[in-house]
């Protein structure tokens, strides 16, 4: 039962009604604004050139902070993002980095503005994510006021992961967390800067509780650099525009943001659409799982996102309100905003959020944080990914934007120990960031992308393996894409990949912290059939025998090249790599778009010659049959055809009369399925699934079996995970056997692909 604390709800930010919120601040506090008509009539030439002024502030914001960082974390995998808000601290415009803090930073300044004093050189920092700045308090926001004339004009921010901030666990993760006192203490926004001054004693206090102070200090005058750099360089733009000019052209963004999201959503037909999804464990020793549901309503030009039926917060699976915030931007940036500029205080008012206080993504204080942005608000962007792929799916102009989704989660993996390789023993703590080069969800028209890197950090990076090498005592025995980890599909998911990684530089065995998920159940779906990419795995393997292969010539290039024992690793723990042992890491790739037996065979040809695609993996996945790196068409086409009818005597068909509509002049919905006359149908055979007039369940033939039967890509049993029955469920048409919905989940998982309601208008399923 969460455990409520007295007083709890002073440190919390919600967003704000901006009317509303004005007569909340006090008469002391001058702000600049401007009447709505002067956005409006800005010339169009001005508005574009301080438009695109104000980006190149944040651009030089994100350099500022990458020079004077010395954490590999913002310096190589651009786990950071900034903004710049107006005077109520609505997002005017944010960085192409970490996207999801987006949902986040504007409530920390709502915060301020409502409970601390403001005044012109004061630099705000908190790491609290139920006030925000940050999703777990391992995000630390610095953010100041920007006057202008004695009037608060303005706010700018820097936020960035910090590798460590004390608590029990390495890096700040304790996977046996039960609540927040075992992690990083939250804290909230405290002035580390007055007058233009950094404050010593608030400096000390922060970089005290951190294992690694010199880190944490240096990022501290990073991000206060790029505000201080930010600060100049908008003043500049006033001196050179005017002040209301200015104020016009943010205003002006955010509701030209506004209006054409809200254009693009009235261009697609209203209604429900539904997804449910997994976490896997929520702490050590834990073998349970989670669900996030979410049913997504469009009417007119507003999304309503409503989570009622979340699961209560439980172990570190959790985040506050604004990872539930951020999960929603993460997907609604690039699918829906791609080519709007990011103003993201115009683009958060099209969309409300409905969820219970105390669940997994609206977690209540004291839960514990630790996976907040890489669980829970992942989670609840790919969910919501789901449900704009449904309503996309069926859209000519927008169906480029449909996608499968990416990798579930970021594996983490924190390794931490003494550096003995110079004159002195240094302590070290290293957050493996290889794992971000995870494969991206296929889409209606192309593949998934390969090692694309993270939906949430358009802009992110893997550091180098010198690099990682140079910094910690650790080697790299390989690092690469994995075959087979795409999810199979008409269209493939992208390639996750894999690494080995061991001490090097250190007599001493390596603390390991672990926290990950979606190795029982699946986090990367595929959509209209597609398969889920892979499953992710751990392993350890104690007494590997590096030393001596590298006496004996030989390098280990596999699992099953290294010697010793090979421990499979729950989603969460704490243990350690002895200098003899390695740490491999599987993480997960995307997932597919469409039936796998639908894919030319042609390309999966090339996938095998390129390395993506084993040749088993063809035939098994895909049906494909290869002589000499050639397809051999008919015996490809017996291949599909005894797939088929494999997935028709495993099933639970459907025992009623056949029915084929005509579905020349249908509607697509989506690559399966086609509308006709307020009835759904089988795009490739025609087969009549269902009447609105006449129910609201799909006629779809059933098979639920191990996780296994999914294909190559399911690395491991679920049952060494989790209690619960996970099966690998499949809906087909009955009459030519085209996979519909296909999912790795929980036997009681609920079937929103049979919903009629999902696929037609309101109009045509009444």
């Amino acid at each position: 039962m969460a455990m409520r604390i007295l007083g709890s709800e002073r440190y919390t930010s919600r967003p704000i009604d901006p009317a509303e919120f004005v007569r909340e601040l006090p008469d002391s506090l001058a702000l600049h604004t401007v009447a709505p008509e002067a956005a409006d009539g800005l010339d169009p030439l001005t508005y574009e050139v301080v438009r695109h002024r104000l980006w190149s502030v944040t651009d030089e914001m994100g350099e500022t902070l990458k020079r004077m960082s010395g954490s590999t974390i913002v310096t190589d995998a651009n786990d950071f993002d900034f903004a710049i808000s107006d005077e109520l601290g609505q997002e005017v415009q944010v960085g192409l980095y970490n996207t999801m803090l987006v949902g986040a930073v504007d409530l920390a300044i709502y915060w301020v503005l409502r409970n601390r004093e403001v005044r012109e050189g004061d630099m705000f920092l908190c790491n609290d994510p139920w006030i925000g700045g940050g999703l777990h308090q391992n995000d630390v926001i610095v953010f100041q006021p920007v006057f202008h004339e004695g009037k608060l004009f303005a706010w700018t921010s820097a936020v960035c992961h910090e590798m460590d901030l004390g608590g029990v666990g390495l890096g700040s993760f304790s996977p046996a967390a039960q609540d927040v006192f075992a992690e990083a203490v939250p804290t909230p926004p405290v002035k580390v800067v007055r007058d233009f001054e950094l404050q010593d004693d608030i400096a000390d206090l922060w970089v005290r509780r951190s294992r690694v102070p010199m880190l944490v200090g240096l990022d501290l005058r990073a991000k206060i650099g790029a505000n201080t750099v930010a600060r100049s360089r908008l003043l500049s733009v006033i001196e050179q525009y005017g002040a209301d000019t200015v104020k016009a052209v943010m205003k002006r963004m955010m509701s030209d943001a506004e209006s054409r999201l809200r254009a693009r959503l009235r261009s697609l037909p209203d209604g429900t659409w539904s997804a449910t999804g997994y976490q896997d464990q929520a702490f050590t020793g834990d073998r349970g799982v989670y669900k996030i549901t979410v049913a997504m309503t469009k009417k007119d030009g507003h999304l309503t996102f409503d989570f009622t039926g979340t699961d209560k917060q439980a172990g570190v699976i959790n985040c506050a309100y604004g990872g539930m915030r951020g999960g929603v931007m993460l997907a609604l940036l690039p699918i829906l905003a791609h080519d709007i500029p990011w103003s993201a205080g115009g683009l958060m008012r099209c969309f409300d959020l409905v969820s219970e206080e105390g669940t997994i993504n609206n977690a209540t204080f004291p839960a514990a944080l630790n996976r907040a942005p890489i669980g829970p608000a992942w989670l609840t962007g790919s969910l919501v990914t789901e449900c704009l792929a449904q309503l996309l799916d069926r859209s000519d102009d927008l169906i480029d934007n449909v996608r499968a989704n990416c990798c579930g989660t970021h594996d983490t993996a924190v390794l931490a120990g003494l550096d003995q390789r110079g004159e002195q023993d240094l302590p070290f703590i290293h957050i493996v960031m290889d794992v971000m080069a995870a494969g991206y969800g296929a889409r209606p028209t192309v593949d998934g992308l390969d090692t694309g890197g993270l939906a949430c950090i358009p802009m992110g990076r893997i550091p180098d393996v010198e690099m990682n090498e140079y910094a910690h005592p650790l080697l790299t025995l390989w690092r690469r894409e994995e075959p087979d980890s795409g999810g199979p599909g008409r269209r493939r998911g992208g390639l996750s990949g894999s690494a080995a990684i061991m001490p090097y530089g250190t007599g001493e065995p390596v603390g390991l912290v672990v926290a990950s998920s979606g190795k029982a159940v699946s986090q990367n779906n595929g959509i209209a059939g597609g398969y889920p990419g892979n499953t992710a795995i751990g392993i350890i393997a104690r007494g590997a025998g590096v030393d001596a292969a590298f006496a004996g010539g030989r390098l280990p290039d596999s699992l099953e090249s290294l010697g010793g024992d090979q421990e499979l690793r729950p989603c969460y723990e704490e243990t350690v790599v002895g200098v003899d042992d390695v740490l491999y890491l599987h993480w997960q790739g995307g997932g597919g778009y469409g039936d796998p037996l639908h894919r030319d065979p042609a390309d999966v040809a090339v996938d095998v010659s390129q390395g993506r695609v084993t040749v088993d993996g063809a035939l098994e996945g895909y049906g494909v049959v290869l002589v000499d790196g050639s397809v051999d068409a008919a015996a490809t086409a017996r291949r599909r055809d005894a797939e088929r009818t494999r997935r028709r005597d495993r099933s639970h068909s459907v025992e009623e009369p056949a029915h084929v509509v005509d579905v020349a002049e249908g509607r697509r919905l989506d690559d399966n399925l086609v509308e006709v006359d307020a009835a759904v149908a089988c795009r490739h055979c025609g087969r009549a699934l269902g009447d609105a007039r006449h129910g609201n369940v799909l006629r779809l033939a059933r098979f639920e079996g191990p996780s296994s039967a999914a294909g190559r890509q399911v690395t491991s049993d679920p049952e060494l995970y989790v209690d619960a029955e996970i099966v690998f469920r499949q809906l087909c048409c009955p009459g030519c056997w085209t996979a519909v919905y296909s999912g790795i989940v929980p036997a009681d998982h609920p079937d929103h692909a049979l919903d009629i309601g999902r696929l037609l208008s309101p109009s045509n399923s009444r």
